[in-house]
């Protein structure tokens, strides 16, 4: 019996979808492994220098060590230890006064060097000029601000003294101003990067909603307010996800401009975790430390990723 020509077309249809098919997987499957052998150093490094330190980290914070001698599972002792410890509450404390401090000074001022940089001629210059501390290297950015902060030379303290007649503390060695004083040097050395951010975001809000709001006859206060503020939401929350982050972390500024001191009155918790591991080695009280820091700032991230669902907008 004769195959009828329509289904002979059919069959035919059906292997020539198999074939596109098989060669369709078959080049899907090329092109994954292509893309995992670009990947690959760089997820090797991922993996080498981030992802199995923090698991060592967590296993080392159970043992007792000190670099070199047998490790010891001691179970949640130097988490108890930590918590007891007057200089970890002190570490704690002083990272949480500079956050307060550096993380709000620098989304606003960067918010607002942004707003003036968006309105002016030349924004590649301007751009470029906020932009290079966060190039040039923290250390030598910190040793620039030791000297500026000296308390007998010092440039800040100079002006102040010669054109105000004030009595300056001596930053750096102020227990009340050594805090505030590092934390304004962080808020400047970061400010152009917030600011890059904060302007690449106001350059994407669309111009017809300010238009049509100066042609209703809302003020300049009114636009921002209500367009560009909440247009800006989702810039402004990144912003501070990555500024509440970098403030946990805060170490080569303290190390370079005040060891933590005077005394421990800047000891920051990363400096508090450096000291613990290579100044006293004991790596297990150490890793506690650096875990407790690691929850600290996995929960203030997902409060905040929490928090965006009532004052992020993303919808443009």
């Amino acid at each position: 019996m004769a195959i009828p020509v329509v289904q002979l077309d059919v069959v035919e249809a059906v292997e020539r979808t198999a074939r596109v098919g098989r060669l369709s997987t078959r080049r899907q499957r090329g092109d994954a492994l292509w893309g995992l052998f670009f990947i690959a150093p760089q997820l090797i490094g991922l993996l080498a220098f981030s992802l199995v330190p923090v698991i060592y980290a967590f296993v080392l914070s159970v043992m007792r060590w000190d670099g070199l001698g047998a490790r010891e599972f001691i179970g949640l002792e130097n988490f108890r230890a930590q918590f007891v410890d007057p200089e970890f509450r002190a570490a704690l404390l002083h990272t949480l006064v500079y956050t307060v401090i550096a993380v709000p000074g620098s989304v606003v001022l960067s918010l607002l060097a942004a707003l003036a940089v968006n309105h002016v001629k030349g924004k590649t210059f301007y751009r470029t000029i906020f932009f290079l501390p966060t190039i040039t290297s923290s250390v030598a950015v910190s040793m620039v601000w030791l000297w500026m902060l000296n308390g007998d030379f010092g440039l800040i303290n100079v002006f102040l003294r010669e054109r105000f007649a004030l009595d300056p503390p001596n930053w750096l060695v102020d227990s009340t101003w050594v805090v505030p004083a590092v934390a304004l040097v962080a808020v400047w050395a970061g400010l152009g990067f917030n600011m890059v951010i904060f302007l690449a975001g106001l350059q994407g809000i669309p111009v017809t909603y300010l238009e049509a709001a100066q042609i209703d006859g809302a003020s300049k206060w009114r636009q921002f307010w209500n367009i560009t503020l909440p247009l800006l939401s989702p810039t402004t929350f990144f912003v501070t996800i990555i500024s509440i982050i970098a403030s946990f972390q805060v170490f080569d500024m303290i190390y370079v401009m005040t060891q933590g001191g005077p005394g421990t009155e800047s000891t920051t918790m990363v400096f508090h975790i450096y000291e613990l591991a290579f100044v006293d080695f004991t790596f297990g009280l150490s890793a506690a430390a650096a875990v407790v820091l690691f929850a600290l700032v996995m929960a203030v991230t997902l409060f905040q990723f929490w928090g965006q669902r009532r004052w992020v907008n993303y919808d443009v």
